[in-house]
């Protein structure tokens, strides 16, 4: 739920008061960082996209229009800062983490046993490992969606695309991160579920 206040921050950042715009990034900065350690390879790339992307919202203020919710934009831009920056270093490999329910790892209500949790953190292990073989743009998709909850037109608006290539972002990175797993024998996991909401919800 967005912060009642923040309208009142944004135009007044928008005339250059510092101090509200301090409060934007305080308001943002843990959701900015945590997409950006979800498409950063290490702690130090992330920290230098999300402030990066803080920097680019300073400097690019006084023509937001508001045509996107201040928190579209800034994921936007934290986005294209974290791709630039792969680009950039040659980095086509990233760490990113997957909401479980979307590959229905749901956690058991009760404690699961060593062995369980072994091999749990094993899957979660080689989910990471093939997110990592993603290319940057279907990581991005995946994360603002998974992580962020963002809709199909909302995640559009962040990277800059029409709906239809971000349902096929999304679709794509899922179906090659599915046979990632797949192919190390280890696990067989079932079709996300068509009855969740999720696919639907755009």
């Amino acid at each position: 739920m967005m912060d009642p206040r923040e309208p009142n921050w944004v135009a007044a950042a928008r005339k250059g008061d510092p101090a509200a715009f301090e409060e934007l990034v305080r308001l943002y900065e843990k959701r900015v960082l945590a997409l950006t350690q979800r498409m950063c390879k290490n702690p130090e790339d992330a920290a230098e996209a999300a402030q990066e992307a803080f920097f680019a919202a300073w400097q690019g203020l006084k023509n937001f229009r508001g045509d996107s919710s201040f928190s579209t934009w800034i994921y936007r831009l934290a986005s294209n800062a974290c791709v630039d920056l792969l680009r950039r270093e040659g980095k086509r490999q990233a760490a990113a983490s997957l909401d479980d329910g979307e590959l229905n790892l749901d956690l058991p209500s009760s404690l699961p046993s060593p062995q369980e949790e072994a091999e749990r953190r094993e899957l979660r292990e080689q989910i990471e490992e093939g997110l990592r073989a993603l290319p940057p743009e279907y990581r991005a998709a995946l994360v603002l969606r998974e992580m962020h909850q963002l809709r199909y037109d909302e995640i559009g608006e962040a990277l800059g695309l029409d709906i239809g290539t971000v349902k096929s972002r999304i679709s794509r990175g899922r179906k090659k991160l599915r046979n990632f797993l797949l192919a190390k024998g280890n696990f067989s996991l079932p079709e996300p579920s068509k009855e969740t909401g999720k696919e639907g919800r755009s």
